[in-house]
């Protein structure tokens, strides 16, 4: 399974961003795509997450209201659209994949990551 994640760039604060998540190779019958995010000098955080059937998500509380997870099954991508972004979302995101059915916000439990991308918000 391979994770290609594009989208990151440099933003102003109150701006937006969309960050796509594009999976190939194997594919299951039943899993979660996930979006994590890395700032500098600290630990891996969970964002959000989708069933990849069905529409069922959850957000971490720090980004609910601002960001949504979508999925276009037919293009086996998943998107993170990102608005009202501000300076303490600067980080690098990262997709990933959960070979199981139910949402979860651990990170150890994802099977497969992508490269991540740089997301920066200035103030």
């Amino acid at each position: 399974v391979q994770l290609q994640a594009s989208g990151g760039g440099l933003v102003q604060a109150g701006g937006s961003l969309r960050l796509s998540c594009a999976v190939s190779g194997r594919t299951f019958s039943s899993y979660v795509m996930g979006w994590f995010r890395q700032a500098p000098g600290k630990e891996r955080e969970f964002v959000a997450a989708i069933r990849w059937s069905g529409s069922i998500t959850s957000y971490a509380d720090s980004v609910k209201g601002r960001f949504t997870i979508s999925r276009d099954n037919a293009k086996n991508t998943v998107y993170l659209q990102m608005n009202s972004l501000k300076p303490e979302d600067t980080a690098v995101y990262y997709c990933a994949v959960y070979r199981g059915q139910g949402i979860t916000t651990d990170k150890l439990l994802y099977n497969y990551w992508g490269q991540g991308t740089q997301v920066t918000v200035s103030s």
